[in-house]
Protein backbone atom coordinates (compact mmCIF):
# COMPACT_ATOMS: atom_id res chain seq x y z
CA UNK A 1 0.00 0.00 0.00
CA UNK A 2 1.41 3.55 -0.70
CA UNK A 3 1.66 5.69 1.85
CA UNK A 4 3.27 8.97 -0.16
CA UNK A 5 2.07 9.25 -3.91
CA UNK A 6 4.35 12.35 -5.82
CA UNK A 7 2.04 12.84 -9.02
CA UNK A 8 3.21 15.18 -11.75
CA UNK A 9 5.18 16.94 -10.31
CA UNK A 10 6.56 20.01 -11.92
CA UNK A 11 9.10 22.15 -10.64
CA UNK A 12 11.09 25.28 -11.89
CA UNK A 13 13.17 28.02 -10.80
CA UNK A 14 14.18 31.36 -12.73
CA UNK A 15 12.70 33.22 -15.75
CA UNK A 16 13.39 33.84 -19.76
CA UNK A 17 16.84 32.77 -20.57
CA UNK A 18 17.77 31.58 -16.44
CA UNK A 19 14.47 29.25 -16.59
CA UNK A 20 15.61 26.01 -15.11
CA UNK A 21 13.16 23.17 -14.84
CA UNK A 22 14.29 21.43 -11.67
CA UNK A 23 11.46 18.33 -11.70
CA UNK A 24 10.02 17.75 -15.14
CA UNK A 25 6.59 15.44 -14.38
CA UNK A 26 7.47 13.46 -11.75
CA UNK A 27 5.70 10.16 -10.84
CA UNK A 28 6.67 8.63 -8.02
CA UNK A 29 4.62 6.12 -5.26
CA UNK A 30 6.42 4.93 -1.95
CA UNK A 31 5.18 2.08 0.06
CA UNK A 32 4.31 1.70 3.64
CA UNK A 33 7.62 0.26 5.63
CA UNK A 34 9.37 0.68 2.78
CA UNK A 35 13.30 2.17 2.01
CA UNK A 36 13.45 3.64 -0.77
CA UNK A 37 16.91 5.95 -1.79
CA UNK A 38 16.82 8.88 -4.58
CA UNK A 39 20.18 9.48 -5.80
CA UNK A 40 21.50 11.73 -8.80
CA UNK A 41 24.35 14.06 -9.45
CA UNK A 42 24.05 17.38 -8.26
CA UNK A 43 21.17 19.26 -9.83
CA UNK A 44 19.67 16.25 -10.74
CA UNK A 45 16.50 17.37 -8.67
CA UNK A 46 16.38 15.12 -6.08
CA UNK A 47 16.57 17.42 -3.37
CA UNK A 48 13.83 19.52 -4.67
CA UNK A 49 11.90 16.73 -4.79
CA UNK A 50 12.57 15.24 -1.22
CA UNK A 51 11.66 19.39 -0.50
CA UNK A 52 8.17 19.00 -2.59
CA UNK A 53 7.50 15.22 -0.89
CA UNK A 54 7.82 16.73 3.10
CA UNK A 55 5.75 19.32 2.39
CA UNK A 56 8.59 22.23 2.08
CA UNK A 57 8.42 23.57 -1.34
CA UNK A 58 5.23 23.95 -3.39
CA UNK A 59 5.45 22.44 -6.63
CA UNK A 60 4.35 24.49 -10.04
CA UNK A 61 1.76 21.53 -10.50
CA UNK A 62 0.96 18.16 -9.82
CA UNK A 63 -0.06 16.55 -6.13
CA UNK A 64 1.94 15.04 -3.24
CA UNK A 65 -0.63 12.98 -1.48
CA UNK A 66 0.57 11.38 1.62
CA UNK A 67 -2.18 8.49 3.91
CA UNK A 68 -4.27 10.46 0.52
CA UNK A 69 -4.33 14.01 1.91
CA UNK A 70 -2.91 16.41 -0.78
CA UNK A 71 -0.53 18.62 0.90
CA UNK A 72 -0.84 21.49 -1.30
CA UNK A 73 -3.92 21.66 -0.66
CA UNK A 74 -4.04 22.59 2.61
CA UNK A 75 -3.68 26.12 4.23
CA UNK A 76 -0.01 27.07 5.54
CA UNK A 77 -0.90 26.16 9.39
CA UNK A 78 -2.34 22.86 8.64
CA UNK A 79 0.34 22.00 6.41
CA UNK A 80 2.69 23.02 9.32
CA UNK A 81 0.95 20.72 11.57
CA UNK A 82 0.61 17.90 9.39
CA UNK A 83 4.26 18.03 8.64
CA UNK A 84 5.05 18.35 12.31
CA UNK A 85 3.21 14.88 13.25
CA UNK A 86 3.17 12.35 10.33
CA UNK A 87 6.75 13.66 8.49
CA UNK A 88 9.97 13.72 10.09
CA UNK A 89 12.98 15.45 8.46
CA UNK A 90 16.59 15.06 8.61
CA UNK A 91 18.98 17.66 6.70
CA UNK A 92 22.38 17.69 5.48
CA UNK A 93 22.80 21.18 8.22
CA UNK A 94 22.27 19.44 11.32
CA UNK A 95 19.62 22.87 12.32
CA UNK A 96 19.62 22.34 15.91
CA UNK A 97 19.11 25.15 18.11
CA UNK A 98 22.43 25.86 20.17
CA UNK A 99 20.49 27.42 22.97
CA UNK A 100 18.64 24.15 23.66
CA UNK A 101 19.95 20.85 25.30
CA UNK A 102 20.09 17.39 23.32
CA UNK A 103 16.64 16.70 25.11
CA UNK A 104 15.02 20.05 24.18
CA UNK A 105 16.05 19.64 20.42
CA UNK A 106 14.71 16.30 20.28
CA UNK A 107 11.25 17.53 21.98
CA UNK A 108 11.09 20.60 20.01
CA UNK A 109 8.50 19.45 17.25
CA UNK A 110 5.70 18.57 20.70
CA UNK A 111 6.52 22.32 21.63
CA UNK A 112 5.67 23.35 18.31
CA UNK A 113 2.37 21.35 18.32
CA UNK A 114 1.90 22.38 22.24
CA UNK A 115 1.53 18.20 23.11
CA UNK A 116 3.66 16.62 25.54
CA UNK A 117 6.52 14.90 24.20
CA UNK A 118 6.43 11.05 24.34
CA UNK A 119 9.40 10.64 27.04
CA UNK A 120 9.04 6.92 26.54
CA UNK A 121 9.68 6.75 23.21
CA UNK A 122 12.62 8.85 22.62
CA UNK A 123 14.16 7.57 25.42
CA UNK A 124 13.87 4.26 23.15
CA UNK A 125 15.24 5.97 20.13
CA UNK A 126 18.12 7.62 22.38
CA UNK A 127 19.48 4.29 23.51
CA UNK A 128 19.07 2.66 20.06
CA UNK A 129 21.55 5.57 18.73
CA UNK A 130 23.20 5.61 21.67
CA UNK A 131 22.72 9.26 23.07
CA UNK A 132 21.32 8.37 26.56
CA UNK A 133 23.77 9.99 28.16
CA UNK A 134 24.00 12.88 26.58
CA UNK A 135 20.64 14.62 27.46
CA UNK A 136 21.86 17.53 28.92
CA UNK A 137 24.36 18.63 26.66
CA UNK A 138 24.28 21.29 24.39
CA UNK A 139 25.40 21.05 20.15
CA UNK A 140 28.57 22.43 20.50
CA UNK A 141 29.45 19.57 22.77
CA UNK A 142 29.09 17.16 20.60
CA UNK A 143 30.95 15.39 17.25
CA UNK A 144 28.86 16.04 14.39
CA UNK A 145 27.77 12.77 13.74
CA UNK A 146 26.25 12.84 17.15
CA UNK A 147 24.56 16.23 16.52
CA UNK A 148 23.22 14.38 13.06
CA UNK A 149 21.81 11.71 15.42
CA UNK A 150 20.21 14.34 17.60
CA UNK A 151 18.70 15.32 14.45
CA UNK A 152 17.48 12.07 13.60
CA UNK A 153 15.51 11.35 17.15
CA UNK A 154 14.37 14.91 16.68
CA UNK A 155 12.51 13.56 13.53
CA UNK A 156 11.57 10.05 15.01
CA UNK A 157 10.27 12.04 18.42
CA UNK A 158 6.69 12.17 17.04
CA UNK A 159 6.41 8.80 15.37
CA UNK A 160 5.62 10.45 11.64
CA UNK A 161 4.23 8.27 8.82
CA UNK A 162 7.33 8.85 6.65
CA UNK A 163 11.30 9.91 7.30
CA UNK A 164 12.55 11.84 5.02
CA UNK A 165 16.89 12.53 4.58
CA UNK A 166 18.52 14.61 2.82
CA UNK A 167 21.84 13.68 2.34
CA UNK A 168 22.06 13.11 5.86
CA UNK A 169 26.02 12.11 5.57
CA UNK A 170 27.34 15.04 3.52
CA UNK A 171 28.66 17.33 6.32
CA UNK A 172 30.43 14.27 8.08
CA UNK A 173 33.51 12.60 7.85
CA UNK A 174 33.13 8.65 6.89
CA UNK A 175 33.20 7.01 10.19
CA UNK A 176 30.35 9.31 11.77
CA UNK A 177 28.41 8.82 7.90
CA UNK A 178 28.13 5.36 9.18
CA UNK A 179 27.30 5.38 12.28
CA UNK A 180 24.39 8.06 11.13
CA UNK A 181 23.68 5.39 8.23
CA UNK A 182 23.55 2.61 10.66
CA UNK A 183 21.19 4.12 13.17
CA UNK A 184 18.83 5.41 10.42
CA UNK A 185 18.69 1.78 8.98
CA UNK A 186 18.15 0.37 12.93
CA UNK A 187 14.79 2.95 12.90
CA UNK A 188 13.84 1.48 9.71
CA UNK A 189 14.32 -2.00 11.48
CA UNK A 190 12.79 -1.54 14.57
CA UNK A 191 9.91 0.88 13.92
CA UNK A 192 9.29 -0.36 10.75
CA UNK A 193 9.82 3.34 9.15
CA UNK A 194 8.50 4.42 6.19
CA UNK A 195 11.87 6.01 4.78
CA UNK A 196 13.03 8.47 1.62
CA UNK A 197 17.07 9.33 1.57
CA UNK A 198 18.39 11.53 -0.79
CA UNK A 199 22.07 10.54 -1.39
CA UNK A 200 24.69 11.53 -4.34
CA UNK A 201 26.45 7.79 -3.15
CA UNK A 202 25.95 5.01 -5.27
CA UNK A 203 27.42 2.67 -2.27
CA UNK A 204 24.91 4.25 -0.26
CA UNK A 205 22.18 3.77 -2.37
CA UNK A 206 22.55 0.61 -2.93
CA UNK A 207 22.19 -0.48 0.83
CA UNK A 208 18.25 0.42 0.57
CA UNK A 209 15.54 -1.99 -0.47
CA UNK A 210 14.84 0.76 -3.81
CA UNK A 211 17.02 2.83 -5.77
CA UNK A 212 15.27 5.58 -7.87
CA UNK A 213 17.61 7.39 -10.29
CA UNK A 214 17.39 11.10 -11.17
CA UNK A 215 18.45 13.26 -13.79
CA UNK A 216 17.55 16.31 -15.32
CA UNK A 217 14.63 16.75 -13.54
CA UNK A 218 13.41 13.12 -14.55
CA UNK A 219 13.03 9.46 -13.04
CA UNK A 220 15.75 7.50 -15.43
CA UNK A 221 16.00 4.24 -13.69
CA UNK A 222 13.64 2.43 -10.44
CA UNK A 223 15.44 -0.50 -9.38
CA UNK A 224 16.12 -2.56 -6.50
CA UNK A 225 18.76 -2.34 -3.85
CA UNK A 226 20.14 -4.95 -1.43
CA UNK A 227 19.11 -3.11 2.26
CA UNK A 228 22.28 -4.49 4.51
Amino acid sequence: MSILKIENIVKTYGKGSGLMKALNGVDLAIEKGSFTTIIGRSGSGKSTLLNIAGGLTAPDSGRVLLEETDLYSLKDRELSKLRRKKIGIVFQAFNLIPEFTVLENICLPSYLDQSKPNMKFIDEILDFIELSGMKDKYPYELSGGEQQRTALARALSTKPEVLLADEPTGNLDLKSGEQVLDAIRYCYRIFNQTTLLVTHNLEIAQQSKRVITLQDGSIVCDSAGEMI
